[in-house]
């Protein structure tokens, strides 16, 4: 894999875990089926801690769950983690 391909891989992933937070606040202003915590929690811990951050931020989406405010930091820094041991794994 490239570096390209690489990088561009985990930004699509991460603008589709924003996007799921962005449909998550939408679907609560208009009433709809939610999206689960859970579900939201584990996008940020499968590598999109910075689209959950960027999600929770511009949406305004779960800032005032104790638990969201507390996971996400911590799910971007092992995104963080987890990307760069990766990159270095399979691009290097």
């Amino acid at each position: 894999m490239s570096d390209t391909q690489f990088w561009v891989t985990v930004g699509v992933w991460n603008l589709i875990v924003f996007s799921m937070y962005g449909y998550d606040k939408l679907c609560a202003i208009k009433g709809y089926n939610r999206i689960s915590e859970f579900t939201l929690l584990f996008l940020a811990f499968a590598f999109g801690g910075l689209g959950a951050l960027l999600g929770m931020v511009i949406w305004h989406h779960k800032t005032l769950k104790i638990k969201f405010k507390l996971a996400i930091p911590i799910a971007l820094l092992w995104s963080v983690y987890a990307v760069g041991f990766g990159y270095g794994l399979w691009v290097k």
